[in-house]
């Protein structure tokens, strides 16, 4: 049981990182709830596990090609460009009488699901960890181990999830319009910045 902890804790410790997931999920809760910032969480989860079964299954030798990573720094880049600067124009108008208007649910669920999978740190996270798991699991545990503690990974993402969009949310209902508007800005300044560092992840690959 105690092994089955300390794969939850992996888990946590692969989402707790800031990074464009965590800035997006802050934006979202601020300006419109809990749920919203629940499911783009739940969306970046949802291609962390798309990720999971392609390392299982050995396709990471076709994410290595490297046309194949610059397209996913440029998709990235193009994805966190456009929702920061999004982030930043609604910011501007954010009060406590518009905060609970916004994106549809599936959208919010698709910003998450494309910001992650177009996140190459994600693939090199998974390739990593779960890579690593995968060629000791192949001497030392059984199938349904490995799926159990896969389980346990996700459930820690989740957790994380849960967890980020209850703080942001809780932020939207303690702080002033004006500071909440200076969190939504920062939130699309730094989601801008890791798309810029996508670009140019991307530019030094094709260039």
């Amino acid at each position: 049981m105690s092994i089955f902890f300390s794969y939850i804790f992996l888990g946590l410790s692969l989402a707790a990182p800031i990074g464009p997931i965590n800035a997006a999920q802050l934006d979202r809760g601020i300006k419109q709830g809990f749920f919203h910032a629940w499911l783009i969480g739940l969306g970046s989860v949802v291609a962390d596990i798309v990720y999971m079964c392609t390392v299982y299954m050995g396709m990471v030798h076709f994410i290595e090609i490297p046309i194949v990573k610059a397209f996913l720094w440029l998709f990235g880049f193009f994805v966190l460009v456009y929702t920061g600067i999004e982030s930043i124009v609604s910011a501007v108008n954010l009060n406590t009488t518009n905060r609970n208007n916004g994106d549809s649910h599936i959208k919010t669920f698709f910003t998450g699901f494309f910001m992650a999978l177009s996140n190459p740190l994600t693939i090199l996270f998974w390739l990593g960890i779960y890579g690593s798991i995968l060629a000791k699991s192949a001497s030392s545990l059984q199938h349904d181990q490995l799926i159990l503690y896969s389980f346990a990974i996700i459930l820690g993402l989740l957790l994380w999830d849960v967890t980020m969009a209850a703080v942001a949310s809780t932020f939207r209902k303690v702080l002033t319009d004006s500071v909440l508007k200076v969190i939504s800005v920062v939130s699309g300044l730094s989601l801008l910045g890791f798309g810029i560092y996508f670009g140019l992840q991307a530019f030094h690959l094709l260039f």
